[in-house]
C-alpha cells in the first residue's frame, strides 16, 4: 500500500505543479471565468437588445430570450455525446469554442445599426438583417456554450490522480467561483457597456456591450489551447446516456412486443430488457429512472428562475436607479442574484443548516428542495407586489378609440381654446400648459383658438390611441401647432426630449452634443433619448450663442422644452412640459424578491445536484446532469408558451400565475418526495454483484452436478 502510495506521488510530482495542483487547471480556471463572463454578459444585456433595437414586444422579446436559454440547457446532451462517443473531451470544447466565439461576434454585428442605416439617423433600416445575424449568433452560440458545458468541469477533474482527492474537491470549489466571478463582473460591466453612445448617430452601444464578451470568448479559447501541452487527455469510451437510452428503449419495445397475457408480468418495466442487458446495468438504469421521475415537476422551478433576465428587467426600465452615489441600470440589478449567491451559500451552509439540525429537525435534500420551491413562488408574489405599485406611476394611456390632448400656451398673451366635438375650453394665460384630456377620437370635429376677436381653426385628423400636445401663440399672430406625443416609457428607463418654440431663426439647438437642428416659428423636433441627470443646453439666434444647464432629468420621463423667453446669453426662460412624469418608485423594492428566489437557487438547485449525485450509480452521474439540464429548458420552454399564448394582460397578474402554478407543483412534489426512498448506489451495486455473483455460482453447481450424474452412469454402464 505504502509502495503505491509512493508511486503516485513520484508520478505526480514528476508533472508540473503549483500549490500542490497541476498546473493545466489554473487554464482552465481562468477558461471557465472568460467563458461565464462571455456568456452572462451578452444575456444581461439580451432582453433590452430585442425589445429596443429590434423593436420587438416585451412578450415576444421575452419568448425568444426564454427559448434561446431553453436551447442552451438542451444542447449539453449533444456535447456530452460528441466528446464520450467521437471527440473526447478536449477536442470538443476546443472546436465548439470555436463555434461559440464566432456566435459571439456575429451578434456582436448584429448590432451595428450603421451596416444597414441607410438614412443617417442610427437606427437600422432593415431590421430582417439584424434578425437574422442575431438568430444565427444565437443558435451558434446555444450550440458553443451548451455543448461545452459538461465537458470543461469533467475535464478538469480529469486533470487529478486518484489519491488528489483533496485538491480535486478544491478545485471544483474553485471551478464554481470562476462561474459566479465571471457572471458577477460581467454583469456589472456590460450594462454600463450598453449604456455608451455610439455611431455616428448617438445610439446605446450593443456592440460593445456584445463585443467585449465576445473577445473575452476569444481570450477564453486561446487559454484553453495554451494549456494543451500540460493536459492528461483520455480516449472517448462511448457515451453511458446512449447505452442507457438504447436499453430503456429495448425495454419498452419487448414490453410492446410480449403485451398479450400470455406472457408472465415482470416487477419492473426494465426486466424486460433482460433479454439482451446484464442484470447490472437494469439495475443501474431502475436507481436513474427513479430520480428522473421525481425530476417532472422541477422545470416550474426554472421557469420563474429564469425571468429574472427578461420579466424582472423589463419591471426595472419602469422604476427609479438612483442609489445616490451610483445610478443603477436596469439590467444591473441581475447583479443582486451573484452577489447574494457568494453570500448566502456559506450562511446556509455554516449556520441555517446545523441550527435546523440542532433542532432535531430531519431537513433532508428533497424538503430543502421543497422549501426552494416554495421560496421562488414567494417571490413573484412579492414582484406581483412591486408591479402594482410600479402600475400607480405609469401614466394612463389613451384606449384603442381615444386620444389624449394636452395644451400648452407658448405665447406671451392669454389665449382660448375649445375642443369642437367633445365641449372641452380652456382659458391659458402665458406658458401655462393643460393636464391631459382623455377624448373619443371621432368626437373631435375642430380645435379652435381665439384671442379676443381673432379665431384659428385647426382641422386635423387626430389618430386612435394617440397622444397629442396642441402649441398656441400669439406671436406675432394666432398660430396652432398639433404635435404627435411619446406614446409609452421611453426605451431602457431613458428620458425622451424634445425643444419646440415660437421664435424665428433658432439654430443650432444642442442637448449635451446632441444635435436638434433648428427651429423657425412656432414648431418643435424630434425626440431624442438622454440617461438621467443634469444636460448642457445651447442654441444660436441672430449669430449670439446661449447657454444653460437643464433641470436634473430622472428615469423614464418624457418632456417638450419650451424656448420661450431670452434675457441673455446664459438667462433664459425654458418652460418643461411633462408629458411622461419619472419613474418614482424605486428599484431597490427589488431586492426582496431577489433575495427570495436566489435563498430558493441556493437550497433548490445547490441541494438537487447534491442529491443527484448521492442517487446515481457511479458511471451514471453524467446520465443526471443531462436529466437536471433538461428540466432547466423545459422551464424556459414553459415561459416561452405562456408568453406567447397567455391572454393576461396584467403583468402582476402573470406573476400571480407563476406563483400558484409552483405552489400546486410544490406540492406535488412534496407528496413525491415523501414516498422516495433514499439509496445507497454503491451498496444496491455491491449487493446486485452479489446476487449476480452467487446465481453464477449456483448455475456453476448444477452444471457440476450435472455432468457428475452423466459420468457416473456411464460408469455403471460400463
Amino acid at each position: 500500500m505504502k509502495d503505491k502510495k509512493n508511486r503516485d506521488e513520484e508520478a505526480t510530482s514528476s508533472k508540473p505543479s503549483c500549490l500542490g495542483f497541476p498546473i493545466s487547471i489554473f487554464f482552465i480556471v481562468v477558461n471557465e471565468f472568460c467563458e461565464r463572463f462571455s456568456y452572462y454578459g451578452m444575456r444581461a444585456v439580451l432582453v433590452l437588445y430585442f425589445r429596443y433595437f429590434l423593436h420587438w414586444t416585451e412578450d415576444f422579446a421575452t419568448a425568444i430570450y426564454h427559448a434561446f436559454v431553453a436551447l442552451c440547457y438542451l444542447t449539453p446532451i449533444i456535447g456530452a455525446i460528441i466528446a464520450d462517443s467521437w471527440l473526447g473531451k478536449f477536442k470538443t470544447i476546443v472546436y465548439l469554442s470555436i463555434v461559440y466565439t464566432i456566435g459571439q461576434l456575429v451578434i456582436s454585428i448584429s448590432g451595428i445599426a450603421d451596416i444597414t442605416d441607410t438614412e443617417g439617423n442610427g437606427q437600422p433600416n432593415n431590421l430582417a438583417v439584424h434578425v437574422a445575424l442575431a438568430m444565427i449568433g444565437l443558435i451558434l452560440i446555444a450550440l458553443g456554450t451548451g455543448g461545452i458545458k459538461p465537458c470543461v468541469s469533467a475535464f478538469g477533474g480529469d486533470q487529478f490522480e486518484e489519491h488528489q482527492v483533496k485538491q480535486r474537491r478544491q478545485f471544483f470549489s474553485v471551478f464554481y467561483l470562476s462561474i459566479n466571478a465571471g457572471s458577477l463582473i460581467s454583469t456589472i460591466i456590460t450594462p454600463i457597456l450598453r449604456g455608451q453612445e455610439c455611431g455616428h448617430v448617438a445610439q446605446a452601444c450593443y456592440p460593445l456591450a456584445f463585443g467585449v464578451p465576445a473577445a473575452l470568448m476569444a481570450i477564453a479559447l486561446i487559454v484553453f489551447i495554451g494549456g494543451s501541452p500540460l493536459y492528461m487527455k483520455s480516449t472517448p469510451e462511448g457515451n453511458i446516456m446512449l447505452k442507457v437510452c438504447k436499453c430503456i428503449w429495448f425495454a419498452l419495445k419487448n414490453r410492446f412486443r410480449h403485451r398479450s397475457n400470455q406472457f408472465p408480468k415482470r416487477e419492473h418495466f426494465m426486466d424486460w430488457a433482460a433479454e439482451k442487458y446484464d442484470e447490472h446495468l437494469i439495475a443501474q438504469v431502475k436507481m436513474v429512472l427513479k430520480v428522473l421521475f421525481l425530476y417532472l415537476p422541477l422545470p416550474m422551478f426554472w421557469a420563474l428562475f429564469d425571468q429574472q433576465g427578461s420579466r424582472w428587467t423589463f419591471q426595472a426600465t419602469r422604476m427609479d436607479g438612483d442609489f445616490g452615489a451610483i445610478d443603477i441600470q436596469p439590467d444591473q440589478m441581475q447583479t443582486v442574484n451573484p452577489i447574494l449567491i457568494l453570500i448566502l451559500v456559506p450562511i446556509v451552509d455554516g449556520f441555517v443548516y446545523p441550527l435546523i439540525a440542532k433542532c432535531n429537525f430531519n431537513f433532508t435534500p428533497l424538503r430543502k428542495m421543497t422549501v426552494g420551491m416554495f421560496l421562488a413562488a414567494l417571490a413573484f408574489i412579492v414582484a406581483a407586489l412591486v408591479q402594482l405599485q410600479i402600475d400607480k406611476t405609469l401614466p394612463i394611456f389613451p384606449a384603442a378609440d381615444q386620444s389624449q390632448i394636452k395644451v400648452v400656451n407658448v405665447g406671451n398673451l392669454s389665449v382660448d381654446v375649445t375642443l369642437k366635438g367633445v365641449s372641452e375650453n380652456y382659458s391659458l394665460k402665458p406658458s401655462e400648459a393643460t393636464e391631459y384630456t382623455i377624448v373619443t377620437t371621432a368626437d373631435i370635429k375642430s380645435l379652435v383658438v381665439s384671442y379676443g376677436a381673432v379665431n384659428r381653426t385647426l382641422q386635423h385628423k387626430i389618430r386612435n390611441g394617440t397622444r397629442h400636445t396642441l402649441l398656441v401663440t400669439n406671436l406675432p399672430f394666432i398660430d396652432v401647432l398639433l404635435l404627435e406625443d411619446y406614446e409609452d416609457k421611453p426605451e431602457e428607463g431613458k428620458n425622451a426630449i424634445r425643444f419646440a418654440t415660437a421664435f424665428p431663426n433658432i439654430e443650432n439647438i444642442t442637448m449635451s452634443d446632441k444635435d436638434f437642428g433648428y427651429l423657425d416659428g412656432l414648431s418643435a423636433t424630434n425626440y431624442s433619448l438622454f440617461t438621467k441627470g443634469q444636460k448642457l443646453i445651447s442654441f444660436i439666434m441672430d449669430g449670439i450663442e446661449y447657454k444653460q444647464n437643464s433641470k436634473e432629468f430622472g428615469f423614464g420621463s418624457a418632456y417638450t422644452i419650451i424656448i420661450n423667453e431670452i434675457f441673455s446669453t446664459d438667462n433664459f426662460t425654458l418652460n418643461y412640459i411633462e408629458e411622461i412624469e419619472p419613474n418614482s418608485f424605486h428599484m431597490a423594492w427589488q431586492i426582496p424578491q431577489y433575495v427570495l428566489i436566489t435563498s430558493g437557487e441556493v437550497v433548490f438547485s445547490v441541494t438537487g445536484l447534491a442529491f443527484a449525485y448521492s442517487q446515481a450509480p457511479s458511471n451514471m452521474k453524467s446520465v443526471l446532469q443531462a436529466g437536471w439540464l433538461l428540466t432547466n429548458a423545459i422551464g424556459n420552454i414553459i415561459v416561452l408558451i405562456v408568453a406567447e399564448a397567455s391572454t393576461i394582460q396584467e403583468q402582476w397578474a402573470e406573476y400571480i400565475l407563476f406563483a400558484v402554478l409552483l405552489v400546486a407543483v410544490c406540492i406535488v412534489f412534496a407528496i413525491m418526495s415523501y414516498f422516495y426512498t433514499y439509496v445507497d448506489p454503491a451498496q444496491v451495486e455491491m449487493e446486485i454483484d452479489e446476487e449476480i455473483a452467487r446465481k453464477k455460482a449456483e448455475a456453476l453447481e448444477k452444471m457440476n452436478y450435472s455432468e457428475n450424474g452423466t459420468i457416473n452412469v456411464i460408469q455403471s454402464n460400463l
